[in-house]
């Protein structure tokens, strides 16, 4: 997705190596837009906390349980009052996620709020079976299920070990960390008092809508900004499926500066895969200020990638040089650093055609993406700007049983977690941006008093959890805005007992 993203996304958000090193000044600060930002933002303290294993199955593995780890940041908590805000963490490193987070430590200082930012297992250092963890069975307990019951059992230990047992909480989450914390809200309403849901696909991973729907938004974020800009994209498609029912495989090699020529139809679907990959995350990620989030992306970079589009009239020139953006930021073609794009290693293809990323964190996400999260997407080159790329449930079950030995259950978020039938439910925002592929899959319109959804026409993926920055758009300051007042609401409400 997924973040993601991996990603990722989703997605979200599973993207980049296993294990990332991050940097300790980096590991204590948020990444914000001034120097001036940087040097008063809020530190973490990394923990773990000794988490169950198996939460439902108590013959499967007794007593064992995995170390989870978690952020901590405490120096605005007014001790044993205060709320805890917990973010509800996606698939990949939690750092990450901290580091992109800063609007929740910003209303943290506002309410006097303990945060905590939560790893899910599986992901990141919070690896049940360590590193043998993607082994079959061992990977069996990873479900949506176990980590949101993984999540109840530390707010619930947490607030118990910090005299905290009447501090409201809200959950918080982005993109795949967004599905979670409206499942937190749906599933333990005794443990979470609300939920801000932002960039939450919650309705086209349970199946619910147009599998054409995501590349077709992809296309429009750049359609918007310039008609000619899909068109050429899209032209430079075109020919390189010319190029390739030709078979004129060197060609396509040296016009896209691939470090091996494709061979086969199979290479060719990678090679597709891999240019549709990089337009997905410039969509997701335009943000009005460069970011190192998932990929190192310039600011704008929807507008970048146009730009780069235009300059040229060789149109497959021209996009070897805006998937560039995404695969090689620094380095243009022909300057030294550059050699070639290895398709096969920028890009793997999974259960998930927005991409899985790379690294040990991918493969629990196509995992997951082989048994609960549907991500059935495809582009077609009619209702999109790029080529037909078809991923029906038959192409999903195939790779997932090839590659897990699993049949995925299509309808099972759905039934778990309620999918369009959530008018029952309360307090939970529901945020989207417009710049957003993922947006139309989530809720667009206020369901209830209590359910609200805030679109934001200039935010790009899960851009309201993002600190402040002097280049946000009136939108998002708004949002916030007004995501602050309702998360107020709750508080006061809970600690006056209202509800």
């Amino acid at each position: 997705m997924p973040v993601f993203v991996g990603r990722r996304n989703f997605g979200r958000e599973h993207f980049g190596p296993r294990f990332p090193q991050v940097p300790k000044q980096k590991e204590e600060k948020f990444q914000s837009g001034t120097a001036a930002h940087r040097a008063s933002e809020p530190k973490f303290e990394e923990k773990y906390f000794q988490q169950v294993l198996d939460h439902f199955n108590f013959n499967s593995h007794g007593d064992n349980t995995y170390k989870q780890r978690y952020l901590k940041q405490d120096q605005y908590w007014k001790k044993g009052y205060g709320p805890i805000f917990f973010y509800t963490g996606n698939e990949g490193d939690i750092w990450e996620f901290a580091l992109n987070s800063g609007f929740i430590s910003e209303l943290a200082s506002e309410y006097h709020a303990l945060v905590i930012f939560a790893e899910h297992r599986y992901y990141g250092r919070s690896l049940p079976f360590g590193n043998s963890f993607f082994e079959l069975p061992n990977i069996g307990l990873l479900t949506i299920e176990q980590a949101l019951a993984d999540y109840a059992v530390m707010i619930t230990e947490l607030k118990k070990q910090l005299g905290a047992p009447d501090c409201p909480v809200i959950v918080f989450g982005g993109s795949y960390g967004g599905m979670l914390s409206v499942y937190m809200r749906l599933k333990y309403p005794n443990i979470v008092t609300g939920a801000l849901a932002a960039s939450a696909p919650i309705l086209s991973t349970a199946g619910l809508g147009d599998p054409k729907q995501f590349f077709h938004d992809v296309t429009a974020d750049f359609e918007n900004y310039s008609s000619d800009c899909a068109n050429s994209v899209r032209n430079a498609f075109l020919q390189i499926e010319e190029l390739a029912k030709r078979q004129e495989y060197q060609k396509i090699r040296d016009e896209l500066s691939l470090c091996q020529a494709p061979s086969s139809d199979k290479d060719i679907h990678q090679l597709y895969g891999f240019l549709r990959n990089a337009f997905t995350l410039m969509a997701m990620l335009d943000y009005p200020y460069s970011v190192s989030f998932i990929k190192e992306l310039p600011a704008n970079p929807v507008k970048v990638a146009c730009e780069t589009m235009l300059n040229k009239t060789d149109l497959v020139k021209a996009l070897r040089d805006t998937v560039g953006i995404v695969y090689n930021l620094t380095a243009s073609v022909g300057s030294g650093k550059f050699t070639c794009y290895d398709i096969y290693t920028l890009y793997v293809e999974c259960a998930d055609p927005t991409g899985c990323g790379l690294g040990f964190d991918s493969l629990a996400w196509d995992y997951q993406a082989c048994t609960e999260v549907d991500l059935c997407y495809e582009s077609n080159g009619v209702t999109d700007m790029f080529t037909f790329l078809p991923f029906t449930e038959q192409d999903r079950e195939k790779h997932c049983m090839e590659k897990w030995g699993v049949v995925p259950r299509p309808g099972w978020l759905k039934t778990q977690f309620w999918g369009d039938a959530l008018t029952s439910a309360t307090n939970i925002i529901f945020s989207n941006g417009d710049l957003d592929p993922w947006a139309n899959g989530g809720v667009r319109k206020s369901l209830s008093p209590s359910l609200i959804a805030i679109n934001i026409a200039d935010g790009a993926h899960h851009l309201d959890l993002r600190g402040s920055n002097p280049a946000d758009p009136d939108s998002v300051i708004n949002a916030r805005k007004m995501e602050s007042k309702i998360i107020a609401e709750w508080v006061k409400k809970k600690e006056t007992n209202v509800f």
